[in-house]
This record gives C-alpha cells, sequence and structure tokens, in this order.
C-alpha cells in the first residue's frame, strides 16, 4: 500500500506543478475520470468522452457520468413576470368586467382582452408568468365584498372562468406571487377589516387555503409586490383606534406559511395605492390620505427597512393599479375614471412617463398582473 499526503505542491519555479507523464489514479488517467471543462456542440454523440463532459446536440443536453450520456432537464424557476400586463375590473359609470392588456415594453394604448366573471372594483391580481388570477372586490354598490377568484391565461384574450373561492369574502385586499403560489392579504369584509393572509396554487383550480395574518389586526385599501421569494405588503386604511391611515409594510416569505413580519415604512402613510416589481426592486406609487399623491417610492425586497423616493406619477390619484415585466413598472387608470397609463424603469428612480390609455378610464381601484413572453 502506498501513502501519500500532501497540504501543497508547487513546481520548482513557483508556478503550477506539470506532471510530464501524466497523473494516474486508480491506474486510470485523471482526465479520463472527470472533466468540468469538456463541451461538445454537435448533432451526433461524441465517440471518446471524458467521465463528466457536456454535450449539447442541438435541442437536448447530456452529461457523460460513468460510461453513458444522461439527459439533463433544465427547468427555469417560475416568473412573477411577463411582457404583457393585463388590467381588470373597477369602477367606470358602474361596476366593471372589463379586461384589456397592454405589451409592456411598448408604449401604446390598451386592447380588450374580456371579460372578468363578475363586475367588480376593489380587487386584487397576481399571476405565474402564464395564468393570471383576480380575486375577491366589491360587486355593488356598499354590498360585502366576494370571496369569487376567477382567472386568464394572459396570452390568449378571453374572458375569465372561476378558479375557487377566497376563504373570506372581502374587497380592497392586495395580492403577489412567486410564481407558484398567490398569496391574497387584508381586506374589508362585513364585520370590518380583517388581517386574513390566504394563498392558492395558481397552477391549479380550487379554494384558498389559511396562509397566516398581519401583526396589524385590521388592514384595507393596501398593495402588494414580491419577486419569487419574498411579498411585501404595504400603506392602507386601518381601522383600529378611530381608523388612521398608515406607512406600514410587512412581508412574508410566500413558500412558508405564516403570520406577516414588520419590513418598515413607506415615505408617507396611505391607501388605495398600487405596487409592481422588479427581481431585486419594489415600488409603491400614489395613493391618498385621503387626496391623491403623485409619490413613488421603493424598497430592496430582499432586505428590510423603510422606503426610499423614487420620483413622481404624473398626477396624484388614489384607487390605481400596477404591473411589470420586471424592468418597465407601469400604472393605470385612479380616482377621477382616469384612463391614464404611464411607467418607470424600475432600476433607474426617477418621474414616470406617458405610456398610453386603458380601453375604459376606471378606478375603484381595479387589479392588474402580467405574463406571457
Amino acid at each position: 500500500m502506498s501513502t501519500f499526503n500532501t497540504t501543497d505542491i508547487e513546481s520548482t519555479s513557483g508556478g503550477n506543478p506539470n506532471f510530464s507523464q501524466g497523473l494516474n489514479v486508480g491506474g486510470s488517467a485523471i482526465g479520463t475520470l472527470i472533466t468540468i471543462t469538456e463541451y461538445y456542440s454537435q448533432a451526433n454523440a461524441p465517440s471518446s468522452p471524458a467521465n463528466g463532459a457536456f454535450w449539447w446536440s442541438g435541442s437536448v443536453a447530456y452529461q457523460y457520468v460513468g460510461s453513458a450520456w444522461l439527459t439533463l432537464t433544465i427547468a427555469l424557476p417560475p416568473s412573477v413576470f411577463g411582457g404583457r400586463g393585463v388590467f381588470g375590473g373597477g369602477y367606470d359609470s358602474g361596476y366593471s368586467n372589463v379586461i384589456d392588456y397592454i405589451t409592456i415594453a411598448t408604449p401604446g394604448n390598451a386592447t380588450d382582452f374580456g371579460d372578468l366573471t363578475t363586475a367588480r372594483k376593489g380587487l386584487a391580481a397576481c399571476s405565474n408568468g402564464t395564468r393570471g388570477i383576480f380575486g375577491g372586490g366589491e360587486p355593488g354598490v356598499f354590498q360585502n365584498g366576494t370571496n369569487v377568484i376567477d382567472y386568464v391565461t394572459i396570452t390568449v384574450p378571453s374572458n375569465a372562468t372561476d378558479f375557487g373561492d377566497l376563504t373570506v369574502g372581502r374587497k380592497f385586499l392586495a395580492a403577489c406571487s412567486n410564481g407558484s403560489r398567490g398569496v391574497f392579504g387584508g381586506g374589508q369584509q362585513a364585520s370590518g377589516n380583517n388581517n386574513t393572509l390566504d394563498y392558492v396554487t395558481i397552477s391549479t383550480t380550487g379554494n384558498a387555503t389559511d396562509f397566516g395574518d398581519f401583526s396589524i389586526l385590521d388592514m384595507t385599501r393596501l398593495a402588494a409586490c414580491s419577486n419569487e421569494t419574498r411579498g411585501i405588503f404595504g400603506g392602507g386604511y386601518i381601522t383600529t383606534g378611530g381608523g388612521s391611515y398608515t406607512n406600514t409594510m410587512e412581508y412574508v416569505t410566500i413558500a412558508t406559511t405564516g403570520s406577516a413580519t414588520d419590513f418598515g415604512d413607506l415615505t408617507a402613510a396611505r391607501s388605495l395605492l398600487a405596487a409592481c416589481s422588479s427581481a431585486v426592486r419594489g415600488i409603491f406609487g400614489g395613493g391618498g390620505a385621503p387626496n391623491g399623491t403623485n409619490v413613488i417610492d421603493y424598497v430592496t425586497i430582499a432586505t428590510t427597512g423603510n422606503a426610499t423616493d423614487f420620483g413622481d406619477l404624473t398626477s396624484g390619484r388614489t384607487e390605481l393599479a400596477a404591473c411589470s415585466n420586471g424592468t418597465r413598472g407601469v400604472f393605470g387608470g385612479g380616482s377621477s375614471t382616469l384612463n391614464t397609463i404611464e411607467y418607470v424603469t424600475i432600476a433607474t428612480p426617477g418621474n414616470a412617463t406617458d405610456f398610453g390609455d386603458l380601453s375604459v378610464g376606471r378606478h375603484g381601484p381595479l387589479a392588474a398582473c402580467s405574463g406571457g413572453a
């Protein structure tokens, strides 16, 4: 038996060692045992690959392990973003079931998409990048909040389809997603505001399941944004103690059920605002306390702390909605039944720029999400 112990091998010149006769392990040349640099791109399988080599056939990726080529399955992570923004519901001359859409990268007016299953305002929306879901809302004047959730396939304009029910019917709630699970938080119900958080698996229709609670006893007219890990709920109105607007932000880890945790504070207390995000940064725009503001502020989603001023919307307003393609954030609609759509580049603080118009001006608020290519 041979024993060879060392903590350092260096050539006499101080550089990398060169074994001119090769180096064997277990009787085999070490280069035949493993490689992380050998790569082939060709239609037919390489004839003499080293163990660990990679091969791209033009459509399938393989790695050579032992004595066989094994197929590599590459799964992209789910996305909370997409190239198409979809706006649904709200209030114009009455409660609206309108859904319309935009291509977020290309400024222009919105196009009709289809109709929600139920006309309503004060609803919330999120997506898994393919399917958009709209939950809750007020279906009629001073009516109690509904528990309805419906969905659309974002790339296919058409009417919405029933998805299931929230655990509690409510209006003026908020929603976010990690690309797989959608979480609905807060809202107003018949007995007052609530701190409910519930969730659904967006790819699978069915009723929502309890997620946890906000630390604040009652929270409504708030906004939410997220990346693939964390969801942030911010702003709103609290009825406890006579009622007050709040600048509170709380967050959840979307993949793990549990109650929300304090994140920090918005730059100003307000309700009926809107939020969207990139994978790194969340932005909150508009809202009122009670009059509409043009304030946009931002947070770094992975790092708890107070928000920072981002810039201004083109006009102060409440009851708007927002969505994002991961790069550009778009705000649409708002108080006084606006059809205004405007945008910002999320990575670059600055004022919003005109984008185009919704197909129907509305407020209420409406809801928005994004998906598709």
